[in-house]
Parts: structure tokens; C-alpha cells; sequence
């Protein structure tokens, strides 16, 4: 079988371990608006015929991660069996015991990981550990579905930046708002409540003192569960806003956008979810720091020039100087359409 050190390619994956990986990443699905700043893992085991006998996902800070989840789910049937895990397993004491000290005692036979951990505590030392005690490794199973689901996690630990989502709402001819400054809703309620679950799915979230000026928004989850994430304005938020407790970052005063993103990292803030407005929209996409965009475009058009774009600032001077990005996905969603895009990475 393939070691640690060289992926296995596609044809060389016994299927078996294809699917249970699968059932680890659609269980770590479950808890990813939960356990961050930890990162959302998913395990499962198979019995020596590949039948997964137990799952389990990483639980909110200070509970159990998820190989731990899979294992006590399990009982008895450990010895012998294969854990697929989308992550690699930890090996150092943190809010809880190594990861790798349960895997070895429970006499698994061989473990399956996604994606190593690129985290400096960890960082392939969790394999060595592994190997060490005699169990063989696998690498690489399904890591392109795993490094889409945890690309926040990871980016932050390769960066100590927060995975930037900017996210916009338009007609189809670009604009957010009519020329009386109204834009409740462009979107229909599927959209909206998948924006929601952005929202909660973030640590942070950021608009403009524009926007709060203008809408007086709470920035909180709902229409979906999970927490609430934290408010940063760009700018002075007027007293008895529905924003408040927020961060104000004044650029003149704090620093650059970059300065944020720094001090997010450092709070532990993985994914930042920029809202609003368009020119706040615009810095972020300006300053090349926005890692995923989610645009909702509604089948509804403004016409004439009066409405406000998506995004603010100078626009491209030719065809030659837009911004092209690389498409992620497109979705209906009710009678609106989702597109995700990423910044293309030249080599």
C-alpha cells in the first residue's frame, strides 16, 4: 500500500476506504458551525471487511475530537480495525490528550488521513507517531473534498489569517441597491437563509459604518442554527447601534485591512465573512484578500445606470484589466442562483 510520504493515486485506493472516508467527511459536516476555533474533523471505522461500524465528529471546544467520538462509539470493536480520519490526528497535549495515545491503544491496523495538519504542533509528527508504534498510514484519501471543507482551518494555520468570504447579493445586471438606496431583498428567502449559514458557519463577520448607518443591522444567525458570529465595522458605530458589542477598526487608527486580518488570526477567528457594503466590499477585493466569493444573483434586473454596484471603486479601464476568478460551484437556490469563486492561483 502507499505510504505516508507519497499519496496513493486514485486507482491504487481500495474503494472501501474511498467510502469510509466519505462517511467521515459527511460526518464532520454535521458540526462545522460548532467546534471552531478546533478544526471540524470527521472519523470512521471499518471492520476488516470495510463495513464502517462507527462514525464520529470533533465536538465543541474542550470536548472529544473525532477519532475519540468514533472510538467510544465503537466499544469493543477497535483491534483490527481501519480509522479514516480527514484530518491528521493530533499528538500533543491540548485542551484535551493526544489523539494518537487512544489510536494506539485502541489496536487499530492501519489509519487512513485526508490531509496532514499543517498546525506547527502537529504537522506530520501525528504520523510518526503512528508509524512508530507499527501501524501503517495512509495519506491523501479524498484530500481534495477534505481541503475544500476544512480550507479555512488549514488557511489559518498555513497564514495565521482568517479565510476571507465575501459575499454579495445582485440582479442580474450588478446592482444591489435601487437608486433610493432600498435593496430589501433583492434575494428570495433560500439565499437569504444560505447566507445565514455563512453567517454561522463564521467567526467574525464585517460591514461597513456605512451600512449600519444606513440599515442598522444585528448581523446575528438566524433562519439557520448556530453561534453568532463576532461584529467588526470599519469605521465609527453610532451609540445604541444593534451592532454593538463590536470591534471598530478605523484604518487610520488601527492599521490596514491586513493589520485586521493579523489580529483576527490571533483571536482565534477562522473564517471572516465580509457583508457590506460595496465599498467595503471593494477594499477587501482591492487588496487582493478575499479567499471566496459568494454571490447570489437574483433573476431580476434594475436597468439604467441610477442603482448602486456590488462592488465600489474604479472600475476596469478594458476588456484586458477584469478581474477573473476560477468558478467553485453554481446552485439554485429557490428562485435565485449561488456562484462561488475563487481567486485564480498562477503558477
Amino acid at each position: 500500500m502507499p505510504s505516508s510520504t507519497t499519496p496513493p493515486t486514485p486507482t491504487a485506493i481500495d474503494p472501501a476506504l474511498v467510502a469510509g472516508m466519505g462517511a467521515a467527511i459527511e460526518a464532520a459536516a454535521t458540526v462545522r458551525r460548532w467546534t471552531s476555533p478546533n478544526p471540524w474533523v470527521g472519523a470512521a471505522l471499518l471492520d476488516a471487511a470495510g463495513t464502517v461500524i462507527a462514525t464520529g465528529a470533533t465536538e465543541p471546544p474542550g470536548g472529544r475530537h473525532a477519532e475519540i467520538v468514533a472510538f467510544d462509539a465503537a466499544g469493543d470493536m477497535t483491534e483490527g480495525a481501519t480509522l479514516c480520519t480527514t484530518l491528521e490526528p493530533c499528538c500533543h497535549h491540548g485542551r484535551t490528550p493526544p489523539c494518537t495515545d487512544r489510536i494506539i491503544a485502541a489496536g487499530v491496523s492501519t489509519v487512513v488521513i485526508g490531509v496532514l495538519d499543517p498546525d506547527p504542533l502537529v504537522a506530520g509528527a501525528g504520523v510518526a507517531a503512528l508509524e512508530a508504534a507499527g501501524i501503517e498510514v495512509i495519506v491523501g484519501v479524498e484530500a481534495e473534498a477534505v481541503d475544500q471543507q476544512l480550507a479555512p482551518y488549514l488557511h489559518h494555520r498555513r497564514t495565521g489569517r482568517p479565510w476571507v468570504v465575501a459575499k454579495l447579493a445582485s440582479t442580474l445586471d450588478g446592482a444591489t441597491a435601487a437608486a433610493d438606496g432600498t435593496s430589501q431583498w433583492i434575494t428570495g428567502p433560500e439565499a437569504r437563509a444560505d447566507g445565514h449559514r455563512i453567517r454561522a458557519e463564521s467567526d467574525a463577520i464585517c460591514v461597513g459604518a456605512g451600512t449600519v448607518r444606513a440599515d442598522d443591522p444585528s448581523l446575528t444567525v438566524r433562519h439557520t442554527d448556530g453561534r453568532d458570529p463576532r461584529r467588526v465595522v470599519l469605521g465609527a458605530v453610532p451609540a445604541g447601534a444593534l451592532v454593538r458589542p463590536c470591534l471598530e477598526w478605523r484604518p487610520e487608527r488601527d492599521g490596514t485591512l491586513g493589520d485586521l486580518l493579523e489580529q483576527l488570526g490571533d483571536d482565534g477567528v477562522l473564517q471572516l465573512m465580509v457583508e457590506g457594503g460595496a465599498a467595503t466590499l471593494a477594499a477587501f477585493h482591492d487588496a487582493d484578500l478575499v479567499d471566496e466569493y459568494v454571490v447570489y444573483l437574483a433573476p431580476a434586473l434594475l436597468g439604467g445606470a441610477g442603482g448602486t454596484p456590488s462592488l465600489a471603486g474604479t472600475p476596469a479601464a478594458s476588456i484586458d484589466d477584469l478581474w477573473r476568478g476560477r468558478l467553485g460551484s453554481v446552485d439554485r437556490l429557490g428562485d435565485d442562483v449561488r456562484v462561488v469563486v475563487h481567486p485564480r492561483k498562477d503558477p
